[in-house]
């Protein structure tokens, strides 16, 4: 036997360069729009608009990370060390992304608490051009950004969750929380230069942060779900199961572990054990009707 036989291929995700272009675009449009919406909101003393330039900052990093993701998933996507390739990076990277955002909120909180304890004069004309064209920009990103494709490949076994890009809509969720931000800021400018409602400036800030923190929160637990393999209760573990009872009735399942290791793509080690003659293979073809399984490794035992 050669000990050097090929082994079948573990890139599982194909990985998504569409995605990864409309990135590194939005990447660029984040930081420029930072870099105006700070200097305006310090030189107008718009605390909304300012703390929506500091924070786009956090964005523009984040959207950083998941361009980097993308890339190094495709540079090692044929390393021998990544035992079920390299998808989770990705993923990571999604994670990392929710605790930013996370941050992001605890600035708001407490910056828009200082403003309002010791309110500050704000020239609300010049704030209000400034955050209209960062809502613009945020608007541009997020179309950029959506996931228009994730319905393609869904069916009625699965959630949407699980077909979707996590590094892309870690992405999206950072500019449509800048989007809200900025629109807050229109809403509390406005608001201050009609009614004189000056604390409606930092108002809007606190809101904001608590809509980012429910998106952060949202993507932290759909992230931590694949990084930790938390997939026994997934649709496809049932149907594993009902395959199995189906294909060998009699055998017993001693063992089974199912995981993602792509975009709505599972792999699974199963050990039945059989009182009669039963081969792995009868179980690795019956469990290959189902598409979304992409490794399945099988173990007969007999009693």
């Amino acid at each position: 036997m050669d000990a050097k036989a090929p082994i079948h291929s573990h890139r599982f995700d194909e990985g998504n360069p569409a995605a990864e272009r409309r990135v590194r675009l939005a990447v660029w449009l984040t930081l420029a729009t930072m870099i105006v919406e700070i200097v305006a909101g310090w030189y107008y003393g718009s605390m909304a608009l300012l703390a929506d330039g500091w924070h786009m900052g956090t964005h523009a990093l984040a959207l950083g990370l998941s361009a980097l993701a993308y890339l190094l998933s495709r540079r090692y996507t044929d390393d021998p060390r990544f035992a079920f390739g390299t998808w989770k990076i990705e993923v990571l990277s999604s994670y990392t992304s929710a605790l930013l955002l996370g941050v992001v909120a605890l600035g708001m909180f407490y910056h828009s608490a200082l403003r309002l304890i010791e309110p500050v004069a704000i020239r609300f004309d010049e704030a209000m051009v400034v955050a209209v064209i960062g809502l613009a920009v945020n608007l541009v990103c997020a179309w950029l950004l959506h996931d228009h494709h994730h319905h393609d490949h869904d069916d009625h076994h699965h959630t949407h969750d699980h077909h979707h890009d996590l590094n892309l809509r870690s992405a999206y969720l950072h500019v449509l929380a800048d989007a809200a931000t900025s629109l807050l800021a229109i809403i509390a400018l406005a608001a201050g230069k009609i009614w004189g409602a000056v604390w409606l400036d930092p108002l809007m800030g606190i809101v904001g942060g608590l809509l980012i923190s429910i998106w952060a929160l949202g993507l932290l637990r759909q992230s931590a779900t694949v990084l930790l393999d938390a997939h026994m209760n997934d649709p496809v573990t049932q149907e594993i199961r009902d395959t199995l009872a189906q294909c060998a009735p009699n055998a017993l399942i001693t063992d089974l572990h199912v995981w993602r290791v792509g975009k709505g793509k599972y792999a699974v080690i199963v050990a039945l054990q059989s009182p009669g003659a039963l081969k792995a293979q009868t179980i690795r073809d019956a469990l290959g009707i189902h598409e979304e399984l992409v490794h399945i490794t099988v173990e007969i035992n007999q009693p």
